[in-house]
């Protein structure tokens, strides 16, 4: 639905400024949306991006490195967009790629194919900010087509739950119950809620140590990116097309919707060249926020949209301290079954998945071709070395040039 308020040009004062000032709002508003962006953002899917690094391939070590990296790209573009651009740009990783890389599975060359692969998908953001017609491209694709796929790389976590329910009810079920409530009663804090409680349980029913404190810390592990087809194809261009299609597009929508002309030139240029430098210490991807972007961006953060800046700001400070709790986090994680951990993000992931299969569904016009997407990605199958995305990607454009009414 269309915003009501003016479009504000960057680096101009709100309408109405003078009035605003007659009732001033305290600092503490904007400086407490932005530390809750950063909290809700971080708990509700890091265990989604360890997962999603541990099964491309990466070691304990590796893992941790990769999350850290993410932490400090995000602090510190979030914190030079809004400094420079006085607009609250709220970056994120890209949650629906640590997805797909949660089933991608190993590839053929071991992790440092997957490094090239993130290397290639941050490259291809950079492209795209540089040559405009490739990000037409990406926006030419059928929006229900789009969410298909991400529907369809979304299903098999979120079928994580029900799996986990089955068999480890001790520690499943409190998880679920406390989800379901919070979800309920106080939606922000329903993954963080379910992620204490899964804490919390085991912590109840078993002892674990989490080694030495000098483990704790992360540090930065690099490895140097090897290239393959196979990776290319089954991560690299999956990962790019559902970033665009699932993170960047949306996130600008975002703004736009509250009355901001965000520079997406900038934007794409600086997450790309972000994520390119740091895939090698395991940084597959950041981009703009889409799903905690209306946080910082909303009145909620402030009355006034030429203070709202102020919320990111402060959110990425606060990714770059929680970047230095990414070893704790990992080591807490590493006393959990790795199903209890694939339900905890399935839990988390619920929300997105039923709002991609409305999409997906809405138009009668290509719904047969975005179900056809959705349920080849939703197969899992690799064939020829190729991961299920691409496929149902090919086979959705395949059957919507068929079927599709003019």
């Amino acid at each position: 639905m269309p915003t009501t308020e003016p479009a504000l040009v960057p680096g101009a004062r709100s309408p109405g400024g003078p009035a605003a000032r007659t009732d001033p709002v305290p600092l503490s508003q904007p400086l407490s949306a932005g530390l809750v962006t950063a909290i809700v953002g971080f708990s509700s899917s890091f265990v989604l991006v360890l997962t999603g690094l541990r099964g491309v391939g990466a070691d304990p070590r590796q893992a941790v490195s990769g999350l850290l990296l993410l932490c400090l790209a995000m602090g510190g573009l979030a914190i030079w967009f809004g400094l420079r651009h006085r607009q609250p740009v709220s970056i994120a990783w890209s949650t629906p790629g640590a997805a797909l890389l949660a089933t991608a599975g190993h590839q053929s060359g071991g992790y440092r194919c997957a490094v090239g692969a993130f290397l290639v998908s941050g490259l291809l953001i950079t492209l795209t900010g540089i040559w405009g017609r490739l990000g037409r491209w990406i926006s030419a694709i059928p929006g229900s087509l789009a969410t298909a796929l991400l529907a369809g790389v979304l299903l098999p976590l979120c079928l994580a739950p029900v799996r986990a329910a089955d068999q480890l009810p001790d520690l499943a079920l409190p998880t679920i119950a406390a989800w379901a409530l919070l979800t309920r009663f106080a939606r922000r804090w329903a993954t963080p809620g379910a992620l204490a409680t899964a804490v919390a349980a085991l912590l109840f029913q078993h002892a674990h140590t989490f080694g030495h404190s000098g483990d704790l810390l992360p540090t930065p592990t690099f490895t140097t990116p090897a290239f393959s087809l196979g990776a290319t194809v089954s991560i690299a261009l999956p990962l790019y097309v559902i970033t665009m299609a699932s993170q960047n597009i949306p996130g600008i929508a975002v703004l736009t919707h509250f009355g901001y002309q965000p520079r997406t030139r900038p934007i794409l240029i600086g997450t790309g060249l972000a994520s390119a430098v740091g895939s090698v210490g395991g940084a597959y991807m950041v981009n703009l926020a889409a799903i905690t972007a209306a946080l910082v961006a909303g009145p909620d953060a402030h009355p006034d949209r030429a203070r709202r800046w102020i919320a990111s700001v402060t959110a990425g400070a606060v990714y770059l301290l929680l970047g230095l709790t990414a070893g704790f986090s990992a080591a807490l994680l590493s006393a959990a079954p790795p199903l209890l951990i694939e339900a905890t993000a399935g839990l988390a992931l619920l929300g997105t998945l039923g709002s991609a299969l409305s999409a997906t569904v809405a138009q009668e016009n290509g719904r047969e071709a975005a179900v056809i997407t959705f349920v080849v990605c939703a197969s899992g199958v690799t064939a020829f070395g190729i991961g299920a995305p691409v496929w149902a990607l090919l086979a959705g454009l395949g059957s919507y040039a068929l079927l599709a009414r003019k």
